[in-house]
Parts: structure tokens; sequence; C-alpha cells
């Protein structure tokens, strides 16, 4: 301003890693109450939350999910907990994809294996002894929520077929005979997605959207969601394309412009779709209705029975008789023979409000193997099996689900923010914060069940945060089952290399 110029600044790597919010910082003390045949009967859960210096948007909230899905995918009947939050000299945490559900999945999923063990019983059964039915859903948990509908079994029974889970057992054993430390890792878990009924958020839970036809037959859908590498413009293209019988390309998404979309509250906890994607697909339903009505005035058919389809509005009963898409479209802007009690023009603007979040699960299973001589842990083999209801873009959903696994295999094995006794930050650079890197990841294996939801028309879940959540505990279990032969029963993130050879190289823990 006082230059009357315009000045670029770039930050340096250590002031985004000084000022940029970090994503969780938590310590868990679990109490587990469980009968002998691994029915749990109750859960105690005591949370320290470190929220850094100062609250940014959401830095209190977020500690208040872990609470609420304590639970997990599992029927507890009672469960306590109690969230302590402090205020440190380290830089706030806030959201980060998954904002205190895989804190809540880590914890309830390290406890099923430690009672597993426990019990000597393996851990797939502990889950399956817990497991609410499908006839139970909607499910209402002790923490206050309703899980709107899921299968448990069935995501477990394909990722347990698709790992080939007792053939792993078996090898894990011959290879513990032979020196070697193979580790088997299960995670089943649920996560709270679809952030939406207003009651329950501080600034809103709605989405809005407008829909608009041009004359020249191009689809214009101008969003509140606004996207930022989740691929809505390439989903919600798809769903117009679908519901018009049109091709993406003649579907133009525009986000994030406040002189043209309307007001829409937000991208996080996977709600873009769920949340956004259904004010979309409610303003295409009433420009369909619409265009239904003056194709069939045109026919002389009844608008319930006509498709659209390549490019046309046709008879269901008598295919050949349609009339092209732009042909509908002009006479809805002409208006010169439209049908009684029908405006000209093609546009729609609807504000949908969710009645309920929406609950995606799935189930995951890792291999690792851990080095004595370094402590080294590699990752050999993962597979994962996610629900995120219905699916619009198969491509989407992969990437979001192997991005996911990676970021989460960043938390468990390398990533760590350190302050030294004075509150200083040393680990500000990738020279001292370590990330995982392509040579890092195995082959990932995936694929879903389908189990759409009751919450909106379209039956999606959301599927951002589905990898992170899930893969944290299946490789905790991993590294924990690994360290077994040494008597270790829990060893705290990240598994990095002098923690784990420490622990293996005690007089007291030789190798069984």
């Amino acid at each position: 301003m006082r230059l009357g110029k315009p000045v670029k600044w770039i930050e340096s790597r250590r002031e985004n890693f000084q000022t940029a919010i970090h994503g969780r910082d938590q310590i868990d003390d679990v109490e587990v109450a469980v009968k002998r045949d691994g029915t749990i009967l109750g859960l105690r859960l005591h949370v320290i939350a470190d929220l850094g210096a100062y609250y940014q948007l959401l830095t209190p909230l977020i500690p208040t999910l872990t609470g609420l899905m304590a639970s997990g995918c599992y029927k507890i009947p009672a469960i306590r907990t109690e969230i302590v939050g402090v205020l440190t000299n380290k830089m706030a945490t806030d959201a980060y994809r998954g904002a205190g559900r895989p804190e809540a999945t880590y914890l309830v999923e390290r406890a099923m294996d430690l009672v597993a063990a426990e019990l000597k019983k393996d851990p797939v059964e502990v889950r399956r002894e817990n497991f609410p039915k499908q006839k139970d859903f909607p499910y209402a948990t002790p923490t206050g929520l309703i899980y709107d509908s899921a299968n448990y079994e069935k995501s477990l029974d394909l990722v347990l077929k698709l790992s080939e889970y007792k053939k792993l057992r078996q090898e894990q054993s011959a290879a513990r005979k032979k020196g070697r430390y193979l580790g088997i890792g299960l995670s089943t878990y649920v996560e709270i997605c679809a952030m939406g009924p207003s009651s329950a958020m501080p600034a809103g839970g709605w989405e809005s959207a407008t829909v608009r036809i041009e004359p020249s037959g191009m689809v214009n859908i101008m969003t509140g969601s606004s996207p930022h590498g989740q691929g809505q413009e390439t989903s919600f293209a798809q769903i117009g394309a679908e519901m018009l019988g049109l091709e993406p390309d003649d579907v133009n998404v525009v986000h994030g412009d406040t002189a043209i979309v309307p007001y829409g509250i937000g991208t996080f906890g996977s709600r873009a779709t769920a949340v956004g994607g259904t004010a979309v697909y409610k303003s295409l339903i009433k420009l369909r209705e619409k265009l239904a009505t003056i194709a069939g005035f045109k026919l002389g058919e009844d608008p319930a029975s006509l498709v659209f389809r390549d490019m046309k509005i046709s008879s269901k009963a008598q295919p050949k008789k349609s009339i092209p898409f732009g042909e509908a479209v002009s006479m809805a802007y002409v208006a010169k023979t439209l049908p009684p009690n029908v405006d000209p023009g093609l546009e729609a603007t609807t504000f949908f409000e969710p009645s309920n979040f929406t609950f995606p699960f799935g189930a995951h299973v890792c291999v690792v193997e851990v080095d004595r001589d370094t402590g080294d842990v590699r990752l050999l083999k993962y597979v994962a099996v996610d629900d995120c209801g219905n699916v619009i873009n198969p491509l989407l959903v992969e990437g979001q689900v192997q991005g996911g696994i990676v970021q989460a295999f960043g938390q468990a094995m390398l990533e760590e923010a350190v302050y030294d006794e004075q509150g200083q930050l040393i680990t500000g650079e990738f020279m001292d914060y370590a990330i995982p890197r392509a040579a890092d990841m195995p082959w990932m294996e995936t694929d879903r069940t389908v189990t759409p939801s009751p919450v909106n028309p379209m039956g999606v879940k959301g599927v951002g945060e589905a990898g992170t959540i899930g893969a944290t505990p299946a490789l905790a279990n991993a590294v924990a089952d690994a360290l077994a032969p040494f008597g270790v029963r829990h060893v705290d993130m990240p598994f990095k290399r002098e923690r784990i050879w420490r622990l293996m190289q005690k007089p007291s823990r030789r190798a069984k």
C-alpha cells in the first residue's frame, strides 16, 4: 500500500512449519471392560489434547470429535470420555484430513487388539463379536451419534479374502521360526462425514447450488462448495451429464467466485459431494422436471415417462418419439409454445440442509517386517476395503483412499513436530521432518462395498479422509504384532527406527 505497487512475498519452509496449523497432538489413556468371550462392556477414555498457543477455526472442536467417535464400529454399551484441552507455546492445531476421527479410531482399534492379545484370541474374532448387525441400523451410539447405515461384516469378509489373511498368519509363523519378524495389522473403522446438520455446526451446515442451462444448451453448475483437489469439478459435471443425458464436456462447474456463485459453508469433513453435491442434484432435478414438462407437451407424452439420454428427451415406451435436448431448451427460452403455467428460462437454486451426518466405514489389512538389526519397519502389503456409499467417480475415490493411506503411513512411521525446551521448533525443514516417498510404499490393493446412505438422495457418504483414518491403526497394530515376540504390547507413534531398535535390543526382551 505504501509503494502503490504489487508486492510478492514467498514464505520459507520454516515459516510455513512454524505458522501453519499442525494436525493433531493427543495423549490418550484408555480403559476397557470386557467379558472373557471378548464382548466389550464399557470404554473409559481420558484425552489430553495439546491445542497449541491459540485457537484457529475449529481447534477446540477436534478433540470433541475424538470423544464422539470413541465407540468406533462396535456395540459398546457404556462409554465415558474426559477431554482436557491444554494451551501450550506450540503452533495451534486444527482440522487436518480426519480431524479427531483418526485419533478415535486409533485408540479403539489398538484397544481391540490389546483385548485380543489378553484373551489370546484372533483380532478378527474380537471385532466380529462386537459389531452391530445390519438390522441394528440406524444405530444410536452411547456418545450421542446415530450411524446411518453399514454392513461391517461384509467389508471385513472382503478384506480378509483379498489379503488371504489365514495364509498370512501361516507365513508369519514360519517367518518367526527363521528369525524374521512379520506383523499383520487389522483395522475396522467408521468415520463421521458430510458435516452437515446446522444444529451441530458452528456456522451452519447447509450447502447451496444454482444450475442454469444456457440457451446454447450448455449447463452451468454454480456451487457454494469450493474444491481444492477433491475433484468436484469432475464429479459434479458427471452428475449433471447423467441427469440430463449429456456429455460431461457439456457441463461447466463454477466455484469460488463470490461474484457469481451462491454462498456456501465450506469444503471440509468430506462434505462437498454429500452436501454440496446434493444441492446440485436437487437443482438438476428441478430443471429436469421442467424440461420433461416442456418436452411432454411437445410430444403429447406424460412427462414422468420421458427419459434423458444421448442428447435427446425420449418416450420410454417409444424411443423414436423424441426431441433433441437443445430444442427443448430453445422452447424454454423462446417461450412461444410453453405449456400452461410454465415460466420461461431454465435456472434453479437449492439450499440443502442434511438431516444427519453420514458414516463411511471399511476394513484394512497390512503386513510389515521389522528388522532387528536396524529397527527399520518395511511395509510389505496393504489391502483396503472402503464403503463410501454410492460412488460417482471410481478414479477419484481410488485417489482419495490411496492418498490417505500414504498420509497415514507418514503419521505412523515418520512425521513428528519436535520442539526444544525453549519452545523452538527444531523440525522446521524437510531435512528434519521426514515425509513418505514412493519407495516407501508397496502396491496398494483396494476394493469397496456399497452401502448407500439414507441421509441424501444420491446415497453418497464421503471418502476424503477414509484412508487416513483406517490406515493409521492398521499400521500401528502391524508394528505391535511384529514386536510381540519381544514382549512388546504397545509402542507409541511414530515408529522411528531408533525407538523400534531399542525395544528389540533390551536384554529382557529376547525374541521367543
